[in-house]
């Protein structure tokens, strides 16, 4: 984890944003407003963070400490006039503390996680999760062949694209962002698949 430290504004809400995945947000609270407002001038983005305690909407949220930078890829309106945003997750980061702003937005100072320095390269007791995330995204994208062959064999890539297209409980996804490891994060999706499958065949039987 590096040591610097960055102030970012944080959105809590009650789902978790992984790296690399896309999230639809509709933004209608002035503090939220504000921020949108400020990271359009300042070319930044903003902390998504699974609320510990707390509400989506309201008095500010507990937020947990692990989070995603979500940076802004397109925005709109709704037939209401609400503002809507596509945001995909870039960097994970830690809270190290957080202030409450008089509007209720919430500022952290965090550090962002360096990435993993060793080698990604799937490994071959995980290939049965690269089997798993083809099969998904030929459903996903309906498509007839691999959207991108070369991605399956990166552990780190791999990981990410499974976070966010299982159907996981927000704990469950939370867990997956705090690895570091991709390959650890792997083995943690195995393990559950498997636990899963071991919990069906007991109430079958």
């Amino acid at each position: 984890m590096t040591d610097a430290v960055t102030l970012l504004p944080l959105f809590p809400l009650q789902t978790v944003l992984v790296p690399g995945a896309a999230l639809d947000l509709r933004i209608f609270e002035r503090r939220y407003l504000d921020m949108v407002r400020e990271c359009g001038r300042s070319s930044t983005g903003f902390g998504v963070c699974l609320i510990l305690d707390g509400h989506e909407v309201g008095t500010p949220a507990s937020p947990v400490a692990f989070g995603t930078e979500a940076v802004i890829e397109d925005f709109g309106t709704t037939p209401e006039g609400l503002l809507t945003l596509r945001v995909r997750g870039r960097r994970r980061f830690r809270v190290m503390r957080t202030r409450v702003r008089d509007s209720g937005l919430i500022m952290a100072s965090v550090r962002f996680c360096d990435e993993y320095v060793g080698s990604t390269r799937l490994r071959p007791e995980h290939a049965l999760l690269a089997e798993l995330l083809r099969r998904i995204l030929m459903q996903v994208t309906a498509a007839k062949t691999d959207p991108a062959p070369a991605l399956f064999e990166d552990a780190g890539w791999v990981g990410w694209q499974l976070a966010e297209l299982l159907p996981l409980s927000p704990a469950q996804r939370q867990a997956l962002l705090q690895f570091d490891d991709p390959h650890a994060r792997l083995q943690h999706l195995l393990d559950g698949i498997a636990d899963s499958l071991a919990a069906q065949e007991a109430s079958d039987g």
